[in-house]
C-alpha cells in the first residue's frame, strides 16, 4: 500500500470539461514520483488536488491508507513549494521560512532549532535578515525549501520550482533538491513540464496528457520502451525520430524514402501492406564507415554541442537527428553516411499510437549495474 493512493480520480470544470479523468495511481513512502506532461495536461491541478487545494469531484485520496478528499491542507499533514516561490515580501527570510510553525504555534525553541538547521542546509545562514526583494531567484528558491524543511512533513509537493531560474543555477538545484530529498526521506511528488529535469530526478515518471495518464515507470524505462508515441515523442532529447511506414517485399520503407532490410520474425509480426510508424533515438544512427554504412543522407543542421554533434536531415517530410559522441567536422549541404538498423526501431500503431514491438533490447545502448 502506497503513502499516497488515488483511485478513479477525476476533475471536471463547470461540469463537462474532464480535466482530469479516472486518474488511478500509488506513490510510496520515501520516492521522488515526477508527475510531467505539457502545458495543460492536468498535472498541476492533480498536485493541487493531493495538496487540498482543489476539490476532487471523483474517486478517492488516500494518504498513509485514509481517505483526505474533505480534509483542508492544514490536516494532511504535507509541505508545498510553489513555482512563484509563495514569499511574502515584508516578512524577512527568517520569518518567511518560520511563518507555518509560528501559525501552529510550535514552540519558539523548537522553531529556532530547525530554523538554525535549514538556514544551514540551505546556506541560508548569513541571509536570514534580509526580504526577499533583496534575494537572487536562486536564493528565493532556497527559502521556499527551507520553509517546506522545517515542517518536517513526510510528504513535499513541489509545483515547477525551478521554471522561473536560468539553465546553470537550474542544474544546481535539481542535485539539491535531489539530495534533500533522500537526506530526509521524504515522499516527494513534483511537477514538471521539463522532460530533462523528470529523467534527471525521479524514481518513477508518470507521463500525463489531456488529462490521462500515458505510462508510469521508472525514466529509463519509458525511454527504452515509451507506451505510445506521445510519450515517444516527449521522453528524450531530441525526441525520438518518428516516420510513416510499410513492409513491402522483405524491407521496410520509411516515408517513401527510406528502404531497409528486415529480417522475418518481424515480417511475421507486421504483415505486408499494413501501415505503422516507427521510432529511433538519435543516438542509434551512428556515423557509417565504408563497412557498415546503410544510407547516405544530406545535412540540412549542424548543432554543436561540445560534447556531442546533432546532425539533422530529412527522411521525406520527416526531420531526424543523429546524435554522435565528440566534435565532428560536419556542414550543411555534406552528404554523410550513416548506419540505420532495423534493430533500433520501435514500432507504434499509427492509429491507435500504441507500442506494438519495442527496440531489440539486445542490441539497445547496454545498461550498466554497479
Amino acid at each position: 500500500m502506497g503513502q499516497i493512493e488515488l483511485v478513479n480520480i477525476s476533475k471536471t470544470y463547470d461540469k463537462q470539461r474532464h480535466v482530469l479523468n479516472g486518474i488511478n495511481l500509488s506513490i510510496e513512502q520515501g520516492e521522488f514520483f515526477v508527475l510531467v506532461g505539457p502545458s495543460g495536461s492536468g498535472k498541476s491541478t492533480l498536485l493541487r488536488m493531493i495538496a487540498g487545494l482543489e476539490e476532487i469531484n471523483g474517486g478517492t485520496l488516500k494518504i498513509n491508507n485514509r481517505a483526505v478528499n474533505h480534509l483542508p491542507p492544514k490536516d494532511r499533514n504535507l509541505s508545498m513549494v510553489f513555482q512563484n516561490y509563495a514569499l511574502y515580501p515584508h516578512l524577512t527570510v527568517e520569518q518567511n521560512i518560520l511563518f507555518g510553525l509560528s501559525a501552529k504555534k510550535v514552540d519558539k525553541k523548537e522553531q529556532k532549532k530547525r530554523l538554525i538547521e535549514a538556514a544551514d542546509m540551505m546556506g541560508l545562514s548569513e541571509l536570514l535578515k534580509r526580504k526577499p526583494k533583496e534575494l537572487s531567484g536562486g536564493q528565493r528558491q532556497r527559502v521556499a525549501l527551507a520553509r517546506a524543511v522545517v515542517s518536517q512533513a513526510p510528504l513535499c509537493l513541489m509545483d515547477e520550482p525551478l521554471s522561473n531560474l536560468d539553465a546553470k543555477l537550474r542544474a544546481n538545484m535539481r542535485i539539491e533538491i535531489r539530495r534533500l530529498q533522500k537526506r530526509l526521506g521524504l515522499t516527494m511528488v513534483y511537477v514538471t513540464h521539463d522532460q530533462v529535469e523528470a529523467m534527471t530526478m525521479g524514481d518513477r515518471i508518470m507521463v500525463l496528457n489531456d488529462g490521462v495518464i500515458q505510462q508510469v515507470g521508472p525514466p529509463i524505462t519509458l525511454y527504452n520502451e515509451p507506451a505510445n508515441l506521445f510519450v515517444a515523442s516527449f521522453i528524450g532529447s531530441p525526441k525520438m525520430n518518428k516516420g510513416r511506414a510499410v513492409i513491402t517485399n522483405q524491407k521496410i520503407v520509411i516515408e517513401n524514402t527510406l528502404h531497409i532490410p528486415l529480417d522475418s520474425s518481424i515480417v511475421l509480426q507486421i504483415p505486408n501492406g499494413r501501415h505503422f510508424t516507427v521510432g529511433i533515438r538519435a543516438e542509434h544512427i551512428p556515423f557509417g564507415t565504408s563497412d557498415n554504412k546503410t544510407h547516405e543522407v544530406e545535412v540540412i543542421n549542424v548543432e554543436q554541442l561540445g560534447n556531442e554533434t546533432l546532425v539533422t536531415f530529412e527522411v521525406g517530410k520527416e526531420l531526424w537527428s543523429a546524435k554522435w559522441l565528440g566534435q565532428w567536422m560536419v556542414n550543411v549541404g555534406d552528404r554523410v553516411p550513416v548506419q540505420i538498423s532495423v534493430d533500433y526501431f520501435n514500432f507504434f500503431d499509427s492509429e491507435s499510437g500504441l507500442l506494438m514491438k519495442a527496440a531489440s533490447i539486445a542490441n539497445q545502448q547496454e545498461v550498466v549495474a554497479i
